[in-house]
């Protein structure tokens, strides 16, 4: 089967005023939705990894569809949503079983980019992108685990959150890789990205100290496309910025240690499955879960280590009033036309990007700063574990 465009980015859509809304399963975060968090009159894209009830999921894959039932329950993040006043425009495609950075899908097509209808809308969360570029809904709802919401956020010219893990529960959620499993949001403004986070949020929302410098990975901004655009704009913020010391970073293999970490956790989710449904995948995919059901002890070992060291190396840069500034990817989107070889390089590119936050757990927003080729791109702020409120606060700074 080839790669196909389609022009709608949704596989569900409902009749009017028949979605269900549930009791959300932490009634602490919704005791936060007044008048300042209301979502009232906006359309949330839900990605179809959230079930909603007396609907099927097909996680991007006919064969997933096939073998498990409608939800009898709405996932608790669809609820809060619902709750505090949005309204479902549909359940979108992602790619199967989001296990894949382009927003290609082989059974349901590929969501058409709006801005660059001739490149990667970017993925996994790739119809929630497009519904919000294209004006179809105003929240994205999707998943990042390694870099699904911050990836088509840059592609689509969308704020993007991937929050610290942890913070935003997961049930009624087709898992990935549990350990680095995120809920995040995409919106074309920057208010309406917070207050759906804060919303999502299972713990009601607290200040917390403000970020006043920026740590710039100033070798992944030389080394990226937009190395000119972020520079000049790097000089023009009223933020303090100074170069990082990422230099032990810059010598680990950081997308080989999340290549692993991530594959041992898809296989020991999904790998039973797979082996008794033997469902139909895009080559690449089938690759990567191929690649996966062979990962050794000995790697995960080595991988584990690398990881420890990217936690504390983070930790040594950020403290209390401090956030980390790169690139969010190497460029803009990849053209439909990219070779399969061009593709897993670029792959690898990119997971040395988002791997940092992923292997560290820790909340990533996406800033559309730039056009490059006359695509989107930009750049994210990293901030310490539990910081959105602060990375909010300081976008709404670098941004003015």
């Amino acid at each position: 089967m080839d790669h196909f465009t389609v022009s709608s980015p949704f596989v569900w859509q409902p009749a009017p005023t028949v979605v269900p809304a549930e009791q959300a399963s932490t009634p602490a975060a919704n005791a936060e939705n007044d008048s300042i968090h209301s979502l009232s009159g906006l359309r949330v894209a839900v990605k179809d990894l959230f079930a909603i009830k007396g609907t099927a999921t097909t996680a991007g894959n006919p064969h997933w569809l096939a073998t498990h039932p409608v939800a009898d329950t709405t996932a608790s993040a669809v609820t809060k949503l619902i709750s505090a006043g949005a309204e479902v425009a549909g359940k979108t495609i992602t790619d199967e079983l989001a296990y894949s950075l382009n927003g290609q899908n082989i059974h349901y097509g590929t969501p058409q980019n709006p801005l660059t209808p001739e490149r990667l809308p970017g993925g996994s969360s790739s119809g929630s992108a497009v519904a919000v570029s294209a004006d179809l809904a105003d929240i994205g709802l999707g998943t990042d685990t390694g870099g699904s919401i911050r990836v088509p956020a840059s592609y689509n010219n969308l704020f993007g959150m991937r929050p610290t893990h942890g913070r935003i529960s997961t049930d009624g959620l087709v898992a990935l890789a549990p350990g680095f499993d995120t809920i995040g949001v995409m919106a074309k403004s920057l208010d309406v990205l917070e207050r759906s986070m804060n919303c999502l949020f299972d713990s009601p929302v607290t200040d917390t100290p403000a970020l006043t410098s920026l740590v710039v990975y100033q070798t992944a901004v030389d080394n990226s496309e937009q190395a000119s655009a972020a520079k000049q704009w790097l000089a023009s913020t009223p933020i303090a910025s100074l170069a990082g010391d990422f230099s032990q970073l810059e010598q680990l293999p950081l997308a080989e240690a999340f290549r692993v970490l991530q594959g041992r956790e898809i296989w020991q989710t999904h790998g039973e499955w797979i082996t008794n449904a033997q469902p139909v995948f895009a080559p690449d995919i089938a690759e990567r879960f191929n690649q996966s059901a062979q990962i050794s002890d000995v790697e995960v070992q080595h991988a584990t280590h690398i990881q420890q060291q990217v936690r504390r190396h983070l930790a040594s840069l950020l403290n209390d009033n401090c956030a980390i500034v790169l690139p969010t990817t190497p460029g803009c989107a990849p053209r439909l036309t990219a070779s399969a070889t061009e593709l897993t390089d670029y792959r690898k590119q990119l997971l040395s990007l988002t791997a940092l936050a992923g292997l560290a757990g820790l909340p990533q927003l996406h800033l559309p700063l730039f056009r490059l080729n006359d695509a989107p791109c930009g750049l994210s702020v990293i901030g310490p574990a539990g910081s959105e409120t602060s990375l909010f606060a300081l976008a709404r700074t670098l941004t003015e």
